[in-house]
């Protein structure tokens, strides 16, 4: 099935932004990488202010779908953490980092409506890991101080920080993993 020209639209908008950041792309990239017109890309999105809100509503969706998976998973509390920490990881393999995080970089020059869909997307995620980190306290896997809401926002800020230290070297997975996974390692043994 092919795509709609909407949805290539976003894709490779959303390449371009995970990859270099909201100030470093335009339409003229959008129209080169699609091959149609930049008016055809404005007849969907009039503005790049307008595309970016939907870009970064579609990639909330996803990600949220991305979790959901997850927890529906017979997974246990410390696999479900993994598999949350290697979305991060994957992102790498094609030279990504995470969409919001990129977008917080600009986030003074983004339009109110863009960062209140960025804060959004941080708000769900971590209330996402804390309940996800509740259930490991409750199962007594790894222990939860100062608070699972508080372990929650410690992790995303290392997953993201782990994301921009892990991009600058040649194998950024493996980069990432060894930023990241021994400290997850010793939270899990420390239940």
């Amino acid at each position: 099935m092919e795509k709609s020209t909407s949805q290539q639209i976003l894709d490779v908008a959303q390449d371009m932004v995970r990859s270099r950041g909201y100030s470093a792309f335009s339409y003229a990239d959008i129209s080169e990488r699609i091959g149609i017109r930049k008016a055809s890309i404005h007849y969907h999105f009039p503005s790049k202010d307008e595309l970016v809100l939907k870009l970064v509503q579609y990639y909330r969706e996803a990600f949220s779908r991305s979790c959901d998976r997850i927890v529906q998973s017979v997974a246990s509390p410390q696999q479900q953490l993994m598999q949350f920490a290697n979305l991060y990881r994957d992102g790498l393999r094609q030279g990504q980092i995470c969409l919001c995080a990129m977008l917080t970089a600009d986030f003074a020059v983004l339009p109110q409506a863009v960062q209140d869909e960025v804060q959004a997307f941080f708000q769900q995620t971590e209330a996402w890991l804390a309940a996800l980190l509740q259930r490991g306290c409750e199962a007594k896997v790894w222990p939860c101080y100062p608070s699972p809401e508080v372990e929650a926002k410690g992790l995303i800020a290392l997953l993201q920080g782990a994301q921009l230290l892990a991009r600058g070297v040649e194998d950024s997975p493996a980069a990432f993993e060894q930023i990241v996974y021994p400290f997850l390692a010793s939270r899990l043994s420390k239940a």
